[in-house]
C-alpha cells in the first residue's frame, strides 16, 4: 500500500527531524520545507492530491505560515495543522477564518501530533468512503451514486468522477487543466472544451443544483453554495 505523504513546514531543523521520525514511525512518507516559499514549490511540485496533510509553522523567514496558508487555501482544501510558539486566541481565530483544520502550540507532545494527525486522515478518508451530502446533492462512493433531492440521477463515469471532485474541493478555484489532470490524468492529450462539455452536462443533469458549479472568467470552475 502506498504512504500516505505529509509535508512538514518548519524553519527549524532539529524540530522538522522530530516531527519526520514520530510520522514515519506511523508510517507515513515525509516532505520538508524550511520556509514558506520553499513549501509552496514542494506543493505545487507534487501532484496535489497525493499530499494528504500539511504541518505548517506560523513563524517563518521569506514567507510565514499565514501568507502560505491563504496561497495554498487557493487551490486546495488539503488538511492543515499549524503550529505556533504561543498560544494566542486571535491567532488561533484568524487560523480557523482562513481554513485550518487543527491548532497546536509550541512546546507539544510529538505523540499527540502524530495522534491529531491520524485522527484527521482518519475522518477525511471516513467522509470520502461513505459520500458527499451537500446542499440536496447526495453522493454514495462506494454503490457510484448521485441522488438530487432523493431522486436518483444518471451520470457517466466522468460526470460522477467530475462532480466527486468538485465535492473534494468545495470553495476552491479550479483551473482547466487542474481539472483536466485530476480528472482525467496527465496523460490525456485533451483540451479545455473537454471540460466545459463535461461541466455543461453536468450542470443540465444536476438541473437547479447546477448553479453551484460557478464559472470562473479567464480560470476555470468553483463549486459553491
Amino acid at each position: 500500500m502506498e504512504k500516505l505523504k505529509i509535508l512538514v513546514v518548519d524553519d527549524e531543523s532539529r524540530m522538522r527531524m522530530l516531527v519526520k521520525d514520530f510520522l514515519k514511525r506511523d508510517g507515513y512518507e515525509v516532505l520538508e520545507a524550511s520556509d514558506g516559499e520553499a513549501a509552496l514549490e514542494v506543493f505545487f511540485q507534487q501532484e496535489q492530491s497525493d499530499i494528504s496533510l500539511i504541518i505548517l509553522d506560523v513563524m517563518m523567514p521569506k514567507l510565514d505560515g499565514w501568507e502560505t496558508l491563504k496561497e495554498i487555501r487557493r487551490y486546495s482544501n488539503v488538511p492543515i495543522i499549524m503550529l505556533t510558539a504561543k498560544a494566542d486566541e486571535r491567532d488561533e481565530l484568524l487560523g480557523f477564518e482562513l481554513g485550518v483544520d487543527e491548532y497546536i502550540s509550541k512546546p507539544f507532545s510529538p505523540k499527540i501530533l502524530v495522534a491529531r494527525v491520524n485522527a484527521i486522515i482518519r475522518r477525511i478518508s471516513k467522509s470520502q468512503e461513505e459520500g458527499y451530502h451537500v446542499g440536496g446533492i447526495d453522493v454514495d462512493i462506494a454503490a457510484h451514486e448521485v441522488e438530487i433531492d432523493g431522486n436518483i440521477i444518471d451520470l457517466s463515469y466522468k460526470e460522477f468522477e467530475l462532480l466527486v471532485y468538485f465535492l473534494m474541493n468545495q470553495g476552491v478555484a479550479l483551473s482547466r487543466e487542474k481539472i483536466l489532470n485530476n480528472v482525467w490524468d496527465y496523460d490525456y492529450f485533451g483540451d479545455a472544451r473537454t471540460i466545459d462539455t463535461h461541466v455543461k452536462k453536468l450542470r443540465a443533469k444536476l438541473g437547479e443544483k447546477g448553479e453551484y458549479i460557478r464559472t470562473i472568467w479567464g480560470l476555470g470552475y468553483k463549486f459553491e453554495i
